[in-house]
């Protein structure tokens, strides 16, 4: 199961919801910073989630005026499955393929100034990154503890990262010096 579609799966595992209320919720709690997934694919896998049998839906009459909305509930099946995959996901460490490593397994095709140029729109990109997670962070508190382990969490790598970024900038920077 993707990561998309165990995040829509648990949003109507813990209640019955509409796609634009799981919109709503995938804003809110920012989870578009740990998972891909557009406004457009939340339809695409609730369709795939109920064709699988792990939601059913069932037409709601809107409040007051509009059309009738889709409410989706998780099935049995869904429940187990969203169990499961909790689980694995919180127990089995993955390989990550992030495209940084394939700009690092490649740096020897650049020039250093260039490398150089390259790591510090890196570097500025994850502190903006940083200050964006932060400020969800802030304006969002008090959080269930989950949900503040998930921004926790997520600062907590970008620190790590901007650590190491720093480090191997220095580690170019004497290369360079020595060319």
């Amino acid at each position: 199961m993707t990561n998309g579609e165990l995040a829509i799966l648990s949003l109507v595992v813990e209640q019955p919801r509409h796609g634009y209320e799981i919109e709503q919720v995938i804003h809110k709690r920012g989870m578009r910073d740990w998972t891909e997934m557009g406004f457009s694919s939340i339809y695409f896998l609730l369709k795939k989630l109920e064709k699988a049998g792990l939601v059913e839906s069932r037409s709601k009459p809107a409040a007051g005026r509009g059309p009738a909305r889709k409410v989706y509930r998780a099935t049995p099946a869904g429940i187990k499955v969203h169990h499961q995959g909790v689980f694995e996901a919180l127990s089995t460490p993955r390989n990550l393929y992030p495209p940084f490593q394939f700009g690092l397994a490649n740096i020897p095709s650049l020039r250093l100034v260039d490398v150089l140029n390259a790591l510090q729109q890196y570097r500025k990109g994850l502190i903006e990154r940083r200050e964006v997670i932060r400020q969800k962070w802030e304006s969002q508190k008090p959080l269930p503890y989950f949900v503040d382990a998930m921004f926790d969490n997520s600062l907590a790598l970008l620190k790590a990262e901007l650590d190491w970024v720093e480090k191997f900038i220095q580690r170019v920077e004497a290369e360079n010096d020595q060319a």
